[in-house]
């Protein structure tokens, strides 16, 4: 295979999954497994594969960069499950692997054969982790998602947007990528207990679910008070000030999460009549009097520019920051230092920019894999290296369209 070979030192090394997932929140998982270490065999069907490499533009070269950012380092191969030898194939590196993921709607892999208690029967050890929008049982198992409608049927859409009351969806998409976390964490956990149990379980992880444990504190706000929560626009419930104001030239948000920032805070815009008045005092009564607070500082921001406020403020450690672009973060010396926007070289896209490991581990750190595979590009390799078949078998398998080999 054309990817450079794993180290010792990498901490996922060792680790072999079998990737049927397509879209974001499966490779987004994934990646990140892929990045440290484990040997992601991508599957992709012969009919167009991810549906993920045609959501563009951009495109680099034929493939969309939103595909070639979320699976680069990954093996490409292509079965067609919908033949008995293509899920018979499958089943046989299900004997091989240490973990599978899919996110087909519930059923679709019990369908095919391959469910969990097939593949489980075959391989005890074996770590199965399924995404769906809202878990393997219940009334709305069945229902179609995607990361917008459970944005909304998570109740997160109800508290995103303008004070007006405008809802509008996150500008990334959150329910799949906290999805796709929780898929990580929930295989890990897997693992960790197949080293003390030598079995592998089944790890059922739903959009829904993610997103009502991502906003825990929303939640037990609105279970402690019973106060259905409303869009803030970029504020906060519990805490003022906490929301972006206008300079005079361009936007930047401040975080006073404290009654010592609070002081700090009111000498650096020199009102210290703000710390003394009784409606401001405490965070409680700032809360409570938040629009009036709220429009005081408004107008206080707009005297100077966002450069002049970030200067003042961050001299006395004030958390703020302007509101910065793609263009100004991709660019920016700390997420270069981070090696957040590294290049790689794709033989068919060229060089292009993706994102890297956010995760730093200091003895095991994430790497960057080889570009993301062309439908089908290590076919050949993995059915040699996994199951053993030879040159003559291989082709016989793609002859009769159970495989389909690079293209």
């Amino acid at each position: 295979m054309s990817h450079s070979s794993a180290v010792s030192s990498d901490c996922l090394t060792g680790i072999t999954v079998l990737d049927f997932s397509h879209a974001l929140a499966g490779p987004f998982c994934t990646l990140m497994l892929a990045d440290f270490g484990a040997k992601v065999y991508k599957l992709e069907s012969a009919s167009g594969g991810d549906m993920g490499r045609g959501w563009g533009p951009p495109f680099a070269g034929p493939h969309s960069s939103f595909f070639l950012g979320l699976n680069r380092g990954k093996y490409g191969i292509s079965i067609d499950l919908k033949k008995p030898e293509g899920a018979e194939l499958c089943l046989r590196i299900m004997e091989k692997v240490d973990v599978v993921v899919e996110n087909f709607r519930p059923g679709t892999m019990d369908r095919l054969g391959l469910g969990y208690s097939t593949a489980s029967a075959r391989n005890p050890g074996l770590v199965y982790c399924s995404i769906s929008g809202y878990g393997q049982q219940g009334p709305s198992r069945d229902e179609a998602a995607m990361d917008l409608i459970v944005e909304c049927s998570s109740g997160f859409m109800s508290i995103t947007g303008t004070e007006e009351g405008e809802q509008v969806r996150s500008g990334y998409a959150v329910a799949d990528i906290n999805a796709g976390l929780f898929s990580v964490i929930g295989i890990l956990l897997a693992l960790r207990a197949r080293d003390v149990t030598g079995r592998g379980q089944y790890v059922d992880i739903s959009m829904l679910d993610s997103m009502i444990s991502a906003m825990s504190s929303n939640y037990m706000s609105y279970l402690g008070s019973g106060n259905v929560p409303r869009p803030l626009g970029s504020g906060f419930p519990t805490v003022v000030p906490y929301r972006v104001f206008e300079g005079s030239d361009r936007p930047f948000s401040i975080a006073i999460g404290s009654e010592k920032l609070w002081t700090a805070f009111c000498r650096a815009i020199d009102r210290d009549d703000l710390e003394n008045e009784p409606e401001f005092a405490t965070n409680a009564m700032r809360v409570r009097n938040r629009h009036r607070l709220e429009a005081i500082l408004a107008q206080e921001f707009r005297k100077r520019t966002m450069s002049e406020w970030i200067e003042r403020l961050r001299a006395v450690g004030i958390p703020c920051s302007p509101v910065r672009s793609f263009q100004e973060v991709a660019e920016d010396s700390q997420t270069a230092l981070r090696n957040m926007f590294p290049t790689i070289n794709c033989p068919l896209a060229g060089p292009h920019r993706v994102i890297g490991p956010a995760v730093k581990l200091s003895d095991t750190p994430g790497r960057i894999g080889a570009p993301a595979p062309k439908l089908g590009e290590h076919t050949n390799a993995a059915l040699s290296e996994l199951l053993d078949l030879d040159t003559n078998q291989i082709q016989a398998l793609g002859e009769s369209g159970v495989i389909t080999q690079s293209r």
